[in-house]
């Protein structure tokens, strides 16, 4: 199972609307779970065997959050295929696979 996700506080406190310090408090928690993962600037992607271990992942960062803000926003989109594992690399090794190999217009 895949799951992209993004997860931000609003009513802060800084004045330049910044939010970095509650996204790397979000990352920690992704990178430390020892799911494989990948941070982008817009998401963070994580694939784990079920449910439960990623959503597990995913509310313990999106928790991590809530102390930067008087709310908290969360963006997500999964991709569940069973019996598929590594997919997180294995996806992107596919797509530059057919870039290569295809003649595009």
């Amino acid at each position: 199972m895949l799951v992209a996700f993004s997860v931000a506080p609003s009513g802060t406190a800084r004045d330049d609307g910044s939010v970095h310090d509650a996204v790397a408090a979000a990352v920690k928690v992704v990178r430390e779970s020892g799911l494989p993962n990948r941070t982008t600037s817009m998401f963070t992607e994580i694939e784990g065997p079920d449910w439960d271990t990623v959503m597990d992942v995913v509310k313990r960062a999106t928790e991590a959050v809530s102390p930067f803000g008087s709310r908290v926003s969360l963006v997500l989109k999964a991709d569940i295929r069973p019996g598929y594992v590594g997919e997180l690399d294995g996806k992107i090794d596919r797509l530059d696979r057919a870039i290569r190999d295809e003649a595009l217009p």
